[in-house]
């Protein structure tokens, strides 16, 4: 109903929580921290001056936006988001986090797969004059952050 994807979508947030690695997503395996049979969480391949490395949690299925997931998978995703957000801040020893997910191009949701962003912030960060100029990131930048989260995610 408020879907703005392109007819013929590649889904490089689907491919990459089904394990595909090739030039439709940037997402690699290795920087998956958790997954489980309703949603899958991974270090975003953007990275923002000051906050980099942060996890991204998606459903396993497409669901464009937050509009269309079903209740069970939006409590289960969120639950599954608090737990992700605690070890981020232990990881971190952030002074806060960020919980970010938006909703159609008029609220800057670019890939057209509902994704929530936790970001770690920190006193200073200057997060939102940065949250516009983030870069694509090399896989390898994003491994010691995805081992970090797995360490404590068990």
């Amino acid at each position: 109903m408020y879907n703005h994807a392109p007819e013929n979508y590649i889904c490089p947030i689907c491919l990459g929580a089904k394990g595909v690695e090739n030039e439709d997503t940037w997402i690699k395996q290795a920087d998956i921290v958790y997954r489980d049979e309703l949603v899958t969480a991974f270090i975003g391949t953007k990275f923002i001056k000051n906050n980099p490395g942060y996890p991204i949690v998606v459903p396993n299925d497409h669901f464009e936006n937050f509009y269309d997931m079903p209740d069970e998978i939006v409590s289960h995703l969120m639950v599954v988001s608090k737990r992700i957000a605690i070890a981020v801040k232990k990881a971190r020893n952030c002074d806060g986090i960020k919980i970010l997910q938006n909703n159609e191009p008029a609220a800057d949701q670019h890939a057209f797969h509902y994704h929530l962003h936790i970001i770690p912030t920190f006193i200073g960060d200057k997060l939102y004059e940065n949250i516009n100029n983030a870069r694509v990131s090399e896989p390898e930048e994003r491994i010691s952050y995805a081992e970090d989260l797995r360490e404590l995610l068990g």
